[in-house]
């Protein structure tokens, strides 16, 4: 009987590792050609605050990490790229940013994805 709960123990802490390892506690994304793992080592490995995870021909994809100062830094970093790009930015309403260049608007969602990291849609 000892035994018996000495192996269900052990398989509880291989299967947490597990999951803990391969981050499937994450929610899925709303692309699929990365895992959550995938996106997360990602942005963890590149030098920039925002980093895309996938294009095409509706959206781009990006992901970030909400630091200290919050969500009002991923809005930062948002209209800083998008000003790279020569977008200006028109309004902010909710999660949306609205940005307009040469006539032609961009909208730009935001989306909590977990408490640590957010997802980013730009739309063509």
């Amino acid at each position: 009987m000892k035994s018996l709960g000495l192996l269900i123990a052990a398989l509880l802490a291989v299967s947490a590792v597990f999951i803990y390892s391969n981050k499937l506690f994450y929610p899925p994304l709303p692309i699929d050609s990365l895992t959550p793992k995938e996106a997360i080592q990602k942005l963890n490995t590149s030098p920039f605050d925002v980093v895309a995870l996938s294009n095409d021909k509706k959206a781009t994809w990006y992901l970030t990490a909400i630091s200290a100062r919050g969500i009002q830094k991923v809005d930062e970093d948002i209209q800083q790229m998008m000003a790279n790009e020569g977008w200006a930015l028109l309004e902010k309403e909710g999660s949306g940013l609205f940005f307009e260049k040469n006539g032609e608007r961009s909208i730009v969602t935001t989306e909590m994805w977990t408490k640590q990291y957010v997802l980013v849609q730009i739309q063509k």
